[in-house]
């Protein structure tokens, strides 16, 4: 039951991240202040019920996590509300939570070798993150397959926009554009192009004057903190992916 209350005490705190970092891509340290408050009572719930043990493997899954984070972090492929929420979740769930529901019990695939949860919860992050392009690709083909054949690259990171609809937010064009003799050339760039007033007011000025096509690349800048939310519910119920598709691959 306690590790059921764990769960669902986690999950209100992670959905209204989502729901942050889709808005504004910033969530505040006050949740997870007030996350981590939520799950103190856990926390002394188990050091009082299973003592030194309990707060020894706290500790290390603790460390190994914050290590691991701070080091992504530091390269840059980590965001500050990403780190800080599995730092959490290794102290409120250092370990595979153990539920039995109507005679089913989860994960359902069991609990992986290296028995730490958030860790497990990032690499199911990771890995449902791909979803994100193979949904791209599929959007692409049904909705614009003549323009997405000619950049087969693009339809994985992105999609076309119309000009006219184009407007400031989290997302990014996909090429640089520069002024040439023959026209607007466009080209793929790494960073991509950050949509500014400036730069949209610049396009459909090209637009009226016929010298550029009638919508652009852009791609989403998606929330880390979805696939994490996302990652936290298939470790509960389901397991650590990467683990079972180890297994799997060992069989074949």
């Amino acid at each position: 039951m306690i590790e059921i209350l764990k769960v669902l005490a986690c999950m209100p705190f992670l959905l209204y991240a989502c729901y942050a970092d889709i808005k504004t891509r910033r969530v505040s340290n006050e949740v997870w202040f007030m996350m981590f408050g939520v799950g103190f009572i856990f926390i002394m719930y188990d050091l009082m019920t299973y003592g030194l043990p309990y707060l020894i493997r706290n500790i290390l899954s603790f460390l190994f996590i914050f290590a691991f984070v701070y080091i992504l972090f530091q390269f840059g492929a980590f965001g500050g509300a990403d780190a800080k929420v599995l730092m959490v979740i290794s102290l409120i769930i250092p370990t595979f939570p153990t539920i039995t529901l109507a005679s089913t019990s989860f994960p359902i695939n069991g609990t992986p070798i290296i028995n730490l949860f958030a860790f497990s919860v990032f690499g199911n992050s990771v890995i449902l993150t791909v979803i994100v392009p193979i949904g791209l690709f599929l959007y692409n083909l049904v909705k614009n397959p003549s323009e997405s054949l000619r950049r087969p690259f693009y339809m994985f990171i992105g999609y076309v926009m119309p000009i006219s609809k184009l407007e400031k937010g989290h997302f990014r064009m996909i090429e640089s554009y520069n002024k040439t003799k023959e026209g607007i050339e466009f080209k793929f760039t790494r960073s991509g192009t950050e949509l500014t007033s400036e730069v949209i007011s610049e396009l459909k000025n090209y637009q009226k004057a016929g010298k550029v096509r009638g919508g652009v690349w852009i791609t989403p800048g998606l929330p880390f903190m979805i696939p994490i939310t996302a990652g936290f519910i298939t470790a509960v119920v389901f397991g650590d992916l990467i683990f079972y598709l180890t297994m799997q691959f060992m069989m074949m």
